[in-house]
């Protein structure tokens, strides 16, 4: 390592830092906010040092060695390199850790770029080499670690000693403070600053910890494209210690699940359902039971033809906790990376989102209302049922002509998209393999211009054979 990372005490010590401008006036809040008892030399000072009236000790003059009397740490923040070449000789010759302003050569430490999240602190540094990329990681973890966490990491130090008293073995400490972490009920309790209700759920849930019942997080993986994770829905799968999955739920995202996670398939994927929605309710309820934090995993989004109403239902008549994370849903996703406007002023002033699998008892849509011009019809599972649906759809007046496509694996780098006709959407369902999306309605002439995804390969159907001289194109973004 260049440099040792560690965290410095301040409060109430002496620092002294040389400069009086924009730069040291950076430092100056970074070291007061730290509680650092600070003097500072220079003839002159920015006028935004007002803010700090009192707070610190002004020498109006310019630095000599003598300045550095009973100082225990420096920081050199001028634009003049004789002034900061002094500060940083006189500093070590007296042992003193002292940073000069970028330039690591002459600093025997480093200031980091920091996340604030007091108590709780990260800091990220690249030794002067490379502070632009420290600047990127800085924003994304920002972004990762929520706001509650200082609050969070001050509630476990008011709740350590208990759990150490009721919980005697490490591991099982370690097992109920993972558990507490991760659990939205007490991260709901935090984030609305209800700190007295989070404080008494930590100590129910020491009090109960031996028999503690888990719980269920349904979470929506998006239409593939990892990078399409809600980073909630990230967070709750890196925290799952059981993961009960969909087929549709592509292997770049299940690559993101913690490594020690137990992970389940119970299929879920047209035409191949492995495991019965019965059983699928059974283990939820049974690992959640075990005490086990369990994420539900669904493609798309779990509201919306996923039927993650009915396990919620199972959940709540079994008294589990749970919770649910939304994805994006293929309709919005898939299409979007087809480019194709589910709404446009000009084509369609509404969508409808149906499934293609029959209702209870072989209960028909409203065929007629489904017909409709000017709205987008998009069909979810309906590849089996592609030429009973276009049937359905021209009988009861959409034009033959109206443009359609088959979204293929939607979003991932396999994604393929099947364009043509009503007229030839049973055809192209033949084509077509599962996950499949059908889009129907004029918006889907738009991808011809606002397809970006990938690279188009051209036509590959050798449709004007195969479809008597129709214009069916095959387009592939991979």
């Amino acid at each position: 390592m260049d440099y040792l990372p560690m965290f410095a005490r301040l409060e109430g010590r002496p620092v002294l830092l040389v400069g009086g401008g924009e730069v040291a006036l950076r430092k100056a809040r970074l070291l007061l906010a730290a509680g650092a008892r600070l003097t500072l030399v220079s003839p002159e000072i920015e006028p935004e040092f007002a803010e700090f009236a009192g707070r610190f000790t002004h020498l109006v003059e310019r630095f000599t060695p003598a300045h550095l009397t009973g100082q225990i740490l420096v920081v050199a923040a001028t634009d003049d390199l004789e002034v900061n070449a002094l500060v940083y000789q006189s500093a070590n010759q007296l042992g003193l850790f002292v940073n000069v302003v970028d330039d690591p050569k002459r600093s025997s430490f480093i200031f980091p770029s920091i996340i604030d999240r007091s108590p709780l602190m990260v800091a990220v540094s690249s030794g002067g080499k490379a502070p632009v990329l420290v600047r990127l990681l800085r924003e994304r973890l920002e972004s990762l670690l929520p706001r509650h966490l200082g609050g969070l990491t001050e509630l476990s130090g008011r709740v350590r000693d208990k759990a150490k008293q009721v919980l005697s073995s490490i591991s099982d400490r370690r097992r109920f403070w993972e558990r507490a972490f991760a659990s939205n009920t007490l991260a709901g309790l935090i984030e609305k600053q209800d700190w007295q209700s989070a404080e008494t759920w930590l100590n129910d849930g020491l009090d109960k910890a031996q028999s503690e019942v888990g719980e269920v997080v349904l979470v929506g993986a998006g239409p593939g494209d990892p990078g399409l994770l809600t980073l909630k829905a990230l967070q709750q799968i890196q925290q799952a210690e059981v993961v009960l999955y969909d087929q549709l739920v592509s292997p770049e995202i299940l690559d993101l699940v913690r490594r020690d996670a137990t992970l389940v398939s119970v299929g879920k994927k047209a035409g191949a359902h492995s495991v019965p929605q019965e059983e699928t309710n059974r283990l939820l309820v049974e690992y959640a039971r075990a005490g086990n934090r369990v994420v539900r995993l669904k493609g798309g989004d779990p509201f919306m033809f996923g039927r993650g109403g009915e396990e919620l239902e199972v959940l709540a008549a079994e008294g589990i906790p749970f919770s649910v994370v939304p994805g994006i849903t293929a309709a919005a996703g898939a299409t979007a990376y087809a480019g194709i406007p589910l709404t446009h002023r000009d084509h369609a002033q509404s969508a409808v989102f149906i499934t293609g699998h029959c209702q209870k008892e072989g209960k028909e849509p409203d065929w007629q209302q489904l017909a409709m011009t000017q709205q987008t019809l998009v069909i979810y599972m309906g590849l089996m049922r592609s030429e009973h649906i276009q049937q359905q759809l021209v009988s009861h007046g959409r034009s033959s002509q109206t443009p359609i496509a088959i979204i293929e694996r939607g979003t991932t780098a396999r994604q393929r998209v099947l364009t043509g006709t009503l007229a030839e959407l049973a055809v192209l369902a033949q084509q077509a393999v599962s996950p499949s999306l059908i889009v129907i309605g004029e918006v889907v002439a738009l991808s011809d211009r606002l397809a970006w995804f990938g690279e188009k390969r051209g036509d590959e159907a050798g449709s004007s054979g195969d479809l008597n001289g129709s214009d069916l194109k095959l387009v592939h973004l991979a």
